[in-house]
């Protein structure tokens, strides 16, 4: 589905004001259009709808992780450490517009929150929506490949000897892990590839 026409069903589930729900789908699209954005853009959010599409039985309620998908990188700036409590501040105050009841609403900020720490919940919710931000990790090795030189192009303010020591410290703290994937399905899926891909990518660092 495109993801225009997926938010807007979405977002009729609470309102039928067509007018706010078009201004918030915008807003949307233009964040994730900026030029900077080589990874954390519009396909992105595509990829992970593809991964719970496939798990859509499995997830308690399908509305709050779909809106904690559009919202969750809506804010993303390679040098802020704050990207994802703006994230989802963002969400809370949009949702609140819609009309999503309170307990809805902290659930999406909840989640969004998450996606920082990527530490396991007891919300499994919570975990498939960490899985399926981190599927990248488990692909081909050619989109892989792709995914590295995207994220090093977002992180192209910073030079290598700057860089490499930090994304170093973030694959081998995912290698680290017992699982990188905190769900069964996902953990089948992708957890081998994904070890992988990291360690060729370490090696080539």
């Amino acid at each position: 589905m495109i993801l225009k026409n997926r938010f807007e069903t979405l977002c009729l589930n609470f309102s039928q004001d067509k007018n706010l729900i078009n201004r918030f789908w915008l807003e949307i699209e233009k964040n994730y259009s900026v030029k900077n954005r080589y990874y954390h853009n519009l396909q992105h959010l595509k990829t992970l709808f593809e991964e719970i599409d496939i798990i859509k039985t499995q997830i308690e309620n399908f509305n709050n992780i779909s809106f904690s998908i559009f919202y969750h990188d809506i804010i993303y700036d390679a040098t802020s450490k704050l990207n994802e409590e703006k994230s989802a501040d963002i969400a809370q105050e949009r949702l609140e517009h819609l009309g999503l009841n309170h307990e809805d609403i902290q659930k999406v900020h909840e989640q969004i929150l998450a996606t920082k720490s990527h530490k396991k919940s007891d919300k499994e919710n919570t975990n498939l929506l960490l899985d399926a931000d981190l599927s990248i990790l488990g692909k081909s090795d050619e989109t892989y490949l792709e995914y590295t030189k995207q994220i090093r192009k977002e992180y192209s303010i910073y030079p290598d000897f700057l860089y490499k020591p930090g994304r170093k410290k973030v694959l081998e703290h995912f290698l680290d892990l017992e699982n990188i994937f905190k769900t069964e399905y996902f953990k089948e899926k992708y957890e081998i590839q994904a070890r992988k891909n990291i360690e060729s990518e370490l090696k080539n660092l």
